[in-house]
């Protein structure tokens, strides 16, 4: 097999295919000769802000170390995920590494796209000597596949509902499932939302538990902490992520330490593509990548601080396995009109199948036979310098049309 045939092979995976559990993937690296074992991780979970805290951290620790930063879903191409030093590993290099690991499992293993992905991850971080690896969970923790790393420090964000039919229908029960990435004597820094969530007690074999040492967001230290520092991340729950980020860099000082300087220009330098990014106009286009009430909530806020007066024009698709009609219920009467897409995914709801709701909410609502030509429309009809068109509802919608911007 040659690197262009295992990228191929790969690339014949459905990522949409999810199998909860750990044995898969630590009998592959086993086989592997444990290649996670060989650099040290900061592990982050959450439901909303873990990439962007993710992106921070790289963004730091790269002033001084050479770091591997593994992140999902992809935006435009899969190599996205697996970063050295800030950028994305090529392709010959990625389908030499599938073909490596595929060499030593077989092709006859069960492993899922996201599996086989965190395995090469660890393999290629190993094969390049690595200094540190900041890495972002899947789904959930306690039975993701980052969770075989060897973490220094555990950081979980903010949580609310999604992928319930995994995590469970409850914040309890959702932060029982991130608290998974905990491990004995590994500092924990968590969000004000998941502490909250946490139950009194928690400890599942785990030490310490509910009654120990975490750092907590808003208790030991807050997001007024980073008042000072440049972020060109936008809006104000980023500066929760950024203050979660600087505890984190805290807590593994004594192994990685950076100068206030250092620390300073990481924060500056941090980017995120697909999270209130902008790409200018007229009219201003602005891809966000909230796709759960909560980062509806947050995109809200953001809209109401960072372009208030502006005459929105959202461009919305979602996923038909997601609980979307309380965003839809929140973000359409907020703008001023609706532009239905569908997403070009198999998981993708038809826009026709909530058309009715969307026009209750919005009367100024289209519904568009692709997400391109919705974007079209909106980028037309939007108003000169005022206007501004909003894509939200799906990081595959970000990806699939920040392609069409980016050409």
């Amino acid at each position: 097999m040659t690197p262009q045939e295992g990228l191929a092979w790969f690339a014949k995976l459905s990522p949409s295919h999810i199998k909860m559990g750990l044995e898969r993937v630590l009998a592959a690296l086993a086989r592997l000769g444990h290649p996670e074992r060989e650099f040290p991780a900061i592990h982050v979970a959450g439901t909303n802000g873990k990439g962007s805290t993710c992106a921070i951290l790289d963004s730091c620790l790269r002033q001084q170390y050479r770091v591997g930063l593994y992140t999902s879903p992809h935006l435009q191409k899969p190599n996205e995920r697996i970063k050295i030093d800030g950028r994305d590993i090529d392709d010959e290099t990625f389908g030499r590494r599938i073909v490596e690991v595929n060499d030593a499992l077989g092709l006859n293993h069960e492993l899922t796209y996201f599996e086989f992905g965190t395995v090469v991850m660890f393999h290629h971080f190993a094969r390049e000597q690595i200094d540190v690896a900041v890495i972002e969970t899947g789904l959930g923790g306690r039975l993701d596949a980052t969770t075989a790393c060897n973490a220094i420090a555990t950081c979980i964000t903010q949580i609310d509902f999604d992928h319930m039919e995994y995590l469970g229908d409850t914040l309890p029960k959702i932060a029982r499932e991130k608290a998974g990435i905990f491990k004995p004597g590994v500092p924990r820094i968590v969000s004000s939302s998941f502490w909250a969530a946490l139950p009194d007690g928690f400890d599942e074999g785990r030490e310490p538990g509910k009654s120990g040492d975490a750092r907590v967001e808003g208790r030991d230290f807050t997001r007024d902490d980073t008042n000072s520092l440049e972020l060109h991340l936008k809006g104000p729950h980023q500066r929760e992520n950024l203050a979660l980020a600087l505890e984190t860099l805290k807590q593994v000082a004594a192994k990685f330490p950076l100068t206030d300087e250092q620390r300073t220009e990481g924060v500056r330098t941090a980017r995120w593509p697909g999270r209130l990014e902008e790409f200018a106009g007229p009219p201003l286009v602005v891809l966000d990548g909230a796709h759960n009430p909560a980062g509806v909530r947050s995109l809200l806020t953001a809209l109401d601080r960072e372009y208030a007066g502006r005459t929105v024009h959202l461009v919305f698709g979602v996923f038909a396995d997601k609980d979307s009609e309380p965003m839809i219920r929140a973000l359409f009467p907020r703008v001023a009109a609706v532009h239905l897409a569908p997403i070009a995914n198999p998981r993708s709801r038809d826009p026709k199948t909530y058309e009715v709701l969307a026009r209750e909410l919005n009367p100024n609502t289209t519904v568009h036979a692709s997400a391109e030509e919705a974007l079209a429309d909106a980028r037309a009809k939007a108003p000169g310098e005022n206007g501004m068109v909003l894509v939200a509802g799906s990081l595959f919608l970000i990806g699939q049309l920040r392609s069409v911007l980016v050409r």
